[in-house]
């Protein structure tokens, strides 16, 4: 870290005020990059304008106007747009019969319409730029199954076929996209969702975050900034020849067959 992989660009970052996408404006920053944050909070959103000498943008990426408002200041301020990290996100629980349908609508808008949105605007800014790159931050429930998780694996995995999409009819125009689809990170998010899920299970949720790494090789979580780095590295020109891809970050737990842990 601390080369300039990112001089002279400009980087629109949604779900920018925490997490993996306050990392992810951090790294960049750090690489030579402006960065734009956008989310609904404005407090960490400045905290990490602030930190990385960006600018925050306060909106929901579900609008579209929030999101034209993004795209139009990061070209105002910083001269134009060349990567876009689509990395806003919620999640409910609940299966196809217990989910609320207010809270199936809402990841649908959020994870999947928010993407496309942010996509569709970013574009045009890019195509001024003569290319650029985006990155659609998924998990990988895009690629696995989970219990009570209906909205979040299904708007999860819609992405893939947005990012085929986007890769296919843009490439041309030396626009990218790729799928990032990180494991368990130790995020906001995460620390919720667990304790909601011990609560319901009466157990300590401590106890339910190393259960949940234990089969996983390497033994744990996530940190962000390590997600950070393997969305700088796709949304760079490492990555130069990479395109409608899905990389995926999770300490390996993908490679685990569950089934097998009765023999070790």
């Amino acid at each position: 870290m601390g080369g300039e992989r990112f001089k002279g660009k400009v980087a629109l970052i949604t779900g920018g005020g925490t997490g993996i996408g306050a990392a992810a404006a951090e790294r960049i920053a750090t690489e030579g990059g402006k960065v734009v944050v956008m989310g609904r909070r404005e407090e960490p959103l400045q905290k990490v304008a602030h930190a990385t000498g960006g600018h925050a943008v306060v909106g929901d990426t579900s609008r579209i106007g929030d999101v034209e408002r993004a795209v139009r200041e990061s070209c105002e301020r910083f001269g134009g747009l060349d990567v876009l990290v689509a990395n806003a996100g919620i999640e409910q629980f609940g299966t196809v019969e217990s989910i609320a349908l207010e809270d199936w609508r809402r990841m649908c808008d959020i994870n999947l319409d928010g993407m496309m949105l942010a996509s569709r605007i970013a574009i045009p800014a890019m195509r001024q730029r003569g290319g650029g790159a985006i990155v659609l931050v998924s998990s990988v429930a895009a690629l696995v199954g989970a219990p009570a998780f209906v909205g979040y694996l299904t708007t999860k995995t819609a992405l893939a076929g947005l990012n085929r999409s986007i890769a296919y009819d843009y490439g041309r125009e030396r626009i990218r996209c790729n799928m990032l689809c990180p494991g368990p990170v130790v995020t906001e998010m995460l620390e919720r969702a667990i304790g909601e899920a011990a609560a319901a299970k009466n157990i300590d949720a401590a106890r339910l975050s190393a259960d949940l790494v234990k089969p996983y090789p390497l033994r744990r979580m996530g940190q962000p900034a390590e997600i950070a780095a393997a969305i700088a590295f796709l949304a760079s020109e490492d990555a130069s020849f990479i395109t409608g891809a899905t990389l995926v970050a999770d300490g390996g737990g993908g490679i685990v067959d569950i089934g097998m842990l009765a023999f070790t």
